[in-house]
């Protein structure tokens, strides 16, 4: 019954200050959109994955795909080969070949390279708000790094799994969620800053309000009448 009672007056609290529960978390979405639509630049991620390893001979191709230790040694060469593809050699040579406006740090940031898990691929993103310079930069980074890999670890191949393609949708902003977080947060906040009001708001407005303050019964209650003109 007690909870029933906490329930009902959490209720009227909100009820009291509906307005400011619904317009601050629209409020928030509207700016939410406006930013992530109209204000914040979409970013776009090209890919491409390739396989650095040892050529093998046609009858040896099938005993070395059952080869374990050659399986777990190329996984730790992966790493390895991560570390080149992003070493500051070959983004120099990308840098060049495209004839990019950007430092080495600045070309730096926009990559990442993986070794995708349990396989001996390793995966080339590069994000830009360019999508056609963003695929460019991944395959560029691709031909760079078969040159390095190839000269610094003496490898017999370099295999193109997947080249880079020109994205068509950003991987950045998601508007959708943008908008639906900053309702949410709104509304929490909106939740938050009624029930601060109510806190910090020590007028008497009910006799149930003058029991609670006084300790004392309320006897008798005046009734407000409205008592209309008369013509």
């Amino acid at each position: 019954m007690e909870e029933e009672i906490e329930l009902r007056q959490y209720w009227e609290v909100l009820r009291k200050r509906w307005l400011l529960v619904i317009i601050l978390p629209i409020i928030a979405a509207i700016t939410s959109g406006v930013i992530s639509f109209f204000i914040l630049q979409p970013v776009y991620q090209a890919s491409t994955t390739l396989i650095v390893g040892k050529k093998a001979e046609v009858g040896q191709a099938a005993a070395q795909m059952l080869d374990n230790s050659v399986l777990q040694a190329n996984l730790q060469l992966a790493k390895t080969y991560a570390t080149i593809a992003q070493s500051r050699t070959v983004e120099q040579n990308v840098i060049k070949d495209l004839d990019l406006s950007l430092t080495v740090a600045e070309l730096d940031s926009l990559i990442s390279i993986n070794p995708v898990k349990t396989t001996e691929i390793l995966e080339i993103q590069v994000t830009n708000t360019d999508p056609e310079l963003a695929a460019a930069i991944a395959n560029s980074m691709t031909q760079e790094f078969s040159k390095a890999v190839i000269e610094i670890k003496k490898v017999d191949s370099v295999s193109i799994v997947d080249a880079a393609v020109t994205p068509d949708k950003p991987v950045k902003p998601n508007k959708t969620l943008n908008v639906l977080i900053a309702f949410v947060v709104g509304l929490m906040a909106s939740v938050g800053l009624v029930f601060l009001l109510e806190y910090m708001d020590n007028t008497i407005k009910t006799s149930e309000d003058i029991e609670k303050l006084l300790g004392i019964p309320v006897l008798g209650v005046i009734p407000n009448y409205t008592l209309g003109k008369q013509g």
